[in-house]
Parts: C-alpha cells; sequence; structure tokens
C-alpha cells in the first residue's frame, strides 16, 4: 500500500467532504436513487420482521434498552436512539436481500440509513439533512471499500461492519454540525470500534446481521465524542496500525489507498450501488439466473449427472467452502451463503425467492440431491469485483454438456434494476409483511416527502404508531 501521503491526509479529505458538501452539489439522479436506495432498505427491514431472528433480535434489545422516542422500522417498538439504529440495522439486512456496492464489497444502507434516521429524527433536522448525510457515508463507504481490494474477506472480516463504522461516523457527524477537522477525529475514534467476523459462515450463525446496526452504533459514537474534542489517532487510513495494515496485515500491500478519495464530488459512487434481485449472498446472484436460465432453456433436473459453477476465486471462502456443509445447509441464512443451494433450487424451481429458504424447501430432497452434485472451478474469466459473474456448466445423463454464463450479475452498475424495478421489488417486500395500505403510505414517504419536511416525520412514517 503507497502510504506516500501526509498523516491523517485521507481522514482529513474525507471529513472536509463530509463538512462542505451542499444539497444542491448532489446532482438530480443522484438525489432521486438515494431515495430508491433507502426504499429498497426499508422493504427489507418491513419483510425481516416475520421472521424469528427479528422477534428474538428486538426482544433482547428492549431489554437492555428501555424506553426511547426513536423509531424502529415496521414496528411499534421505540427505543433510544444507539438502540434504535442497532435494530433497524438488523431488520434491514436481516434477509441478506439488501443493496451491495460491488466494488467496496459492501453493504452500505443498512448501516447508513438507520444512522442518519435516527440521528437526524433526533436533531430536529429536515429530511435533505437526512438524505445528504446519507449520500456522504455511501460516497465515502464505498471508497474505503474499494481500497482493501477483496481483501477483508479473504482474512475474515466482513466490511458491512468495518467499513460502515467509518461511514457512519462520517454521517452522523455531518448531522451533528462537526467541522472537517472534528470529523477527521471521528474517523480516528472509528478505528477502535470498527468490527464484523465471517465466522458465521462455518454454521450460519446470525451474527452478520448484527454487523451494520453495530457499525451505526460505533459511528454516532465516534462522532459524539469527537464532537466535544475527543482525541483520536490522527492517520486511522494509512498509519502504521490503520485500518488497512491492521486489519489485513501483508495483504494491505496490495491496497490502493489513492481509491479512498478519488474523484470525490465528481463521480457519485452511490449510482454505482448494486440492487439485489434475490435475498442470497450477492455472490451467488450470477449463478442463480444462470441456473433459472437452463431450467428455462428446457434443462429437466432428474436428469442432471453433474455440475460445475466457474467462481471468481476471491469468493470460495464465503460460498463455496466448506464444501460438504455447503451441499446441505443447515438453515435459512446458511443457506444463503451457499452457492450449491442456490444454484440447486435455482434450477429445481426455476425461481430463487424467500420460498426457497423456507424450511420446506431447505429438506426438499429434490433440492438436496442437486447441489450434491455441485462442484466448483476458478473462472479464468472473471472480472471480479467490478462484476459478480458466474457461469453454470451441466452435463447431462446423455453425455450433452449445456452452460449459461452471466458476465454481468443482474442489478450491478452495468445492468442495473431501474428505479421502477426497485419499487416492485419494495412492494413485493413490504405486503409479504405487512397490511395493504401500509407499502403504499411508506412509499410516498420516501420518494415523495417534499424538502423541507422534518425527518422525524419520516420516522413516524416507518415505526407504527
Amino acid at each position: 500500500m503507497d502510504r506516500n501521503l501526509s498523516a491523517s491526509a485521507v481522514s482529513e479529505q474525507l471529513g472536509a467532504f463530509a463538512a462542505t458538501l451542499r444539497w444542491e452539489d448532489i446532482p438530480p439522479q443522484v438525489r432521486t436513487r438515494a431515495r430508491h436506495l433507502i426504499l429498497d432498505a426499508v422493504g427489507c427491514a418491513l419483510a425481516a420482521g416475520r421472521f424469528e431472528f427479528a422477534a428474538r433480535s428486538l426482544e433482547a434489545i428492549a431489554e437492555l434498552a428501555g424506553k426511547g422516542d426513536s423509531a424502529v422500522i415496521g414496528q411499534r417498538l421505540r427505543l433510544p436512539l444507539r438502540d434504535a439504529v442497532l435494530a433497524n440495522g438488523i431488520l434491514a439486512h436481516g434477509l441478506d436481500y439488501d443493496d451491495t456496492h460491488s466494488e467496496g464489497i459492501v453493504h452500505l444502507t443498512v448501516s447508513a440509513f438507520p444512522t442518519v434516521l435516527a440521528v437526524a429524527a433526533d436533531q430536529d433536522l429536515k429530511v435533505e439533512d437526512l438524505l445528504g448525510a446519507y449520500v456522504v457515508a455511501l460516497e465515502a463507504g464505498a471508497r474505503l471499500g474499494a481500497v482493501a481490494k477483496g481483501a477483508f474477506h479473504q482474512v475474515g472480516f466482513h466490511p458491512t461492519g468495518v467499513i460502515g463504522a467509518f461511514a457512519c461516523a462520517l454521517a452522523a457527524g455531518r448531522l451533528y454540525g462537526l467541522d472537517g477537522a472534528q470529523l477527521a477525529q471521528a474517523q480516528g475514534v472509528a478505528l477502535s470500534v470498527a468490527s464484523g467476523s465471517l465466522e458465521f459462515l462455518e454454521d450460519g450463525a446470525w451474527t452478520k446481521r448484527l454487523h451494520p446496526g453495530w457499525a451505526g452504533v460505533g459511528g454516532i459514537v465516534a462522532a459524539a465524542l469527537a464532537r466535544r474534542g475527543f482525541k483520536a489517532p490522527r492517520a486511522p487510513y494509512e498509519g502504521r496500525f490503520g485500518l488497512y495494515a491492521a486489519y489485513l496485515g501483508s495483504r494491505s500491500e496490495g491496497c490502493d489507498l489513492s481509491r479512498a478519495t478519488a474523484r470525490l464530488g465528481e463521480v457519485w459512487e452511490t449510482m454505482n450501488v448494486a440492487l439485489k434481485p434475490f435475498p442470497a449472498c450477492h455472490f451467488a446472484h450470477a449463478f442463480a439466473d444462470a441456473a433459472i436460465g437452463l431450467r428455462r432453456a428446457g434443462v429437466d433436473p432428474a436428469q442432471v449427472e453433474r455440475i460445475t459453477a466457474l467462481v471468481p476465486e476471491p469468493i470460495v471462502k464465503t460460498v463455496c467452502e466448506p464444501a460438504a456443509a455447503k451441499r446441505r445447509p443447515a438453515n435459512d441464512y446458511d443457506a444463503k451463503f451457499s452457492l450449491p443451494y442456490v444454484i440447486a433450487a435455482s434450477l429445481a424451481r426455476g425461481r430463487f425467492g424467500l420460498a426457497e429458504l423456507e424450511d420446506s424447501a431447505l429438506k426438499n430432497q429434490e433440492i438436496l440431491d442437486l447441489a450434491a452434485r455441485v462442484d466448483y472451478a476458478i473462472d479464468p474469466d472473471s472480472t471480479f469485483p467490478r462484476h459478480y459473474c458466474g457461469e453454470v456448466v451441466v452435463r447431462m445423463t446423455d453425455g450433452r454438456e449445456l452452460r449459461q454464463r452471466e458476465a454481468v450479475n443482474r442489478g450491478a452498475a452495468d445492468r442495473p434494476l431501474s428505479n421502477g424495478d426497485i419499487v416492485d421489488k419494495f412492494m413485493h417486500n413490504a405486503t409479504y409483511a405487512v397490511s395493504s395500505q401500509r407499502p403504499h403510505q411508506v412509499k410516498e414517504a420516501i420518494l415523495g416527502m417534499e424538502e423541507g419536511a422534518p425527518a422525524r416525520a419520516l420516522a413516524d412514517v416507518l415505526g407504527e404508531r
């Protein structure tokens, strides 16, 4: 990693950007896309309310937190500010159906939006203040993730939890009125609270769901401390024990630190955030579409002898290993990170949605038999992480070999879901969980709320009264 930058140069540049970006500086198409990204995350949070992990999480948080005034999406529950951020992060990320910045390999909305929703409402700010801080978090977080070139996953860290703390520190600090120097300090504090382990991949544990909300909590704490003059390290990114050196070790030599501030305010990474058409790890999406395409082309699952997935090498640890466990996922969350299961279910049913994560699907013998026949090989033509590409090769019992490649995953910046597609996805997710009128009310609140409206009004709509 090139460290030929003055001490704390990156945190100072990001801090200055967060402090000085004006609402009118954000292009109209970015503002519109930001609202739609938020709508997508809220739909995911509403749908999540039906699942066991949501009930258990909310019970635990409420028991610890006591009474508060901050809204929880789709719930009558009100919590103290930081506890609401934690709860909303768990809900929005819990189905793993939320957006991803492909190059940074980081889920940003699910930490940034809970943070700005709670802080903007608490500070009696306007909806454009909320949205401006949200865009700051996405622009900074995407770049900070891109610096690592996928290395966080290779050493066992989940960048959503790690990078999210810095992005949320900037967003919360902006809403608290911090200047550039204070925002640089907030990032220094965030260095000591950023976290997120990938150990959940071993057994389908729920801990990944915790990461974005915890990042938001850490970011808020970092901003609050910096606001009161708390002294923090001056070089949280490029320092000897800074983010990349400490978390990545020798892999930090491959990082490109210039990416952290590249063309801030000129290129809008918000427009490069990928949306998910499937409720599974983004790395598996191209393979789901490929398997669905093969089924539609006439492949009979009963006549399949062997399936080979051509995968980008960096995703192997996440969705291909350990091989035996991936072929028989222990639960729905395990299945989201199982390439054999996603391919098998998509081929067997010609689709992959929330129904394919229910217990009946996880125990379906046809799907499990197909998953047992899935192997992988490294894709020599991968363009990862620019695209989460994938190819499925099926050998039939009659000796034929059929294949389908998805060179660009659907939903990526180069093959985006339209804003209309996002609305459709939101309505599907929201009506999965709430009454028929609520989705329209929520959609109008997010997409139609005028500038100058209080952020608290949005929070009140999202949290049931």
